[in-house]
């Protein structure tokens, strides 16, 4: 998952509809998740920033949002971070986007976004609620 879509689905706000809520709870329940470091170092960011607002601190927030019976949490590691310089020029300039966009790349797994450059990219495939 995107950061966008992880907060999305777990906050129950933003752009996704019933179809993916529902997708992602199933795919959560099969243990069929996985999210890149990357999104949890992005959504502290955010909500230092204000951006996103808890109803819990942030510790226990993330606690939970990352529990195994919610997703996997993939590492960044050498093999991301190389996987990254590969991906084409005209590619999104946002690291944190070129990061979990790799990790999706080498998991060889479909990444939900609704990020227009990632999906517009042909780099990865897009997941789309069934």
């Amino acid at each position: 998952m995107d950061t966008h879509i992880w907060l999305w689905w777990l906050l129950g706000d933003g752009a996704l509809n019933t179809k993916e809520r529902e997708a992602l709870d199933k795919l959560a329940y099969e243990k069929r998740l996985a999210l890149s470091w990357t999104s949890v170092w992005e959504m502290e960011m955010l909500e230092r920033k204000g951006r996103i607002q808890l109803s819990i601190p942030l510790e226990e927030w993330l606690e939970k949002a990352t529990q195994p019976n919610v997703c996997t949490l993939w590492p960044v590691d050498t093999q991301v971070v190389l996987a990254q310089r590969k991906l084409p020029d005209d590619f999104h300039a946002d690291p944190a986007d070129r990061l979990i966009t790799s990790t999706a790349i080498l998991a060889k797994c479909a990444l939900a976004t609704h990020d227009g450059k990632i999906r517009r990219s042909d780099v990865v495939e897009i997941w789309e609620a069934d």
